[in-house]
């Protein structure tokens, strides 16, 4: 089992579960982040972090879906370790629905 983001991270992306992952599993996209499912050690350490509830079990109802996700853009993005300011108008976007097929950029963060 692996812990995976869904969409409810983009445009939100606060990172506070960066800061206290073991093992530096979060890589960062241009507005949101994924986990690398083959590094994280499923500690759960992560999930009470987010402020957007945006980290799933894979194995939950949707989780497939944001595994593969995670698994490919953890392969493109960079690794990221410290926590950067969160967007400011990143409250606005918490629980908006549909944001991944919306707002959803494939770009690594800069």
């Amino acid at each position: 089992m692996a812990y995976v983001i869904t969409e409810d991270c983009i445009r939100c992306k606060y990172q506070d579960c960066v800061q206290v992952c073991p093992v530096d599993c979060f890589h960062e996209g241009a507005n949101m982040l994924v986990i690398d499912p083959e590094e994280c050690i499923d500690c759960g350490l992560c999930v009470p972090e987010c402020e957007a509830s945006a980290i799933i079990e894979h194995t939950d109802k949707d989780g497939e879906r944001w595994l593969k996700l995670n698994e490919e853009y953890s392969q493109k993005w960079p690794i990221i370790t410290d926590k950067h300011e969160a967007p400011a108008d990143g409250k606005q976007y918490e629980g908006v629905p549909g944001k991944f097929e919306k707002y959803f950029d494939p770009t690594p963060a800069d």
